[in-house]
């Protein structure tokens, strides 16, 4: 199955210049806890609601703090015609739960979640991607290095 077939389509996108407070409402609204940072359809970073609360509250950062002043520059994605289970592979190996999905003009498209994959692919790729994503330490882990 392809990424496409998977994918959420209608995705929220923050911008570089809003406030850690309208995107904390974004995230609220929607129930996530993590956008991409775009302009126009160009994929800059992503901010998680952990951004906001470590790089922002937890250094004294006040709600008028841009997005880009606390977001993640470093990005992994996927493209819509990627096989699914090899993308999986990938989420495990990155320790990543969502990834953003670009066409191969590296536009945003979509995003996929592990979610997305356990949904419709069932637990052998989404349970192997959890397993890895679970594993100790790695760079988003509080455990970690």
């Amino acid at each position: 199955m392809k990424v496409r077939d998977l994918m959420t389509r209608d995705v929220y996108v923050a911008r570089p210049n809003q406030t850690i407070r309208d995107v904390a409402g974004m995230m609220e609204n929607i129930d996530a806890g993590v956008l991409p940072v775009g302009d126009d359809d160009r994929l800059l970073g992503m901010i998680t609601d952990r951004d906001i609360a470590i790089r922002a509250v937890g250094r004294g950062k006040g709600p008028q703090t841009l997005v880009q002043d606390i977001m993640s520059p470093e990005v992994k994605y996927c493209y819509e015609d990627e096989d699914t289970e090899h993308v999986a592979h990938n989420m495990a190996d990155q320790q990543i739960r969502r990834l953003p999905v670009v066409n191969r003009n590296k536009q945003l498209v979509g995003i996929l979640s592990l979610g997305d994959l356990a949904i419709v692919d069932g637990a052998h790729p989404a349970g192997e991607a959890l397993v890895g994503i679970s594993e100790p330490g790695g760079r988003h882990s509080q455990t970690g290095p």
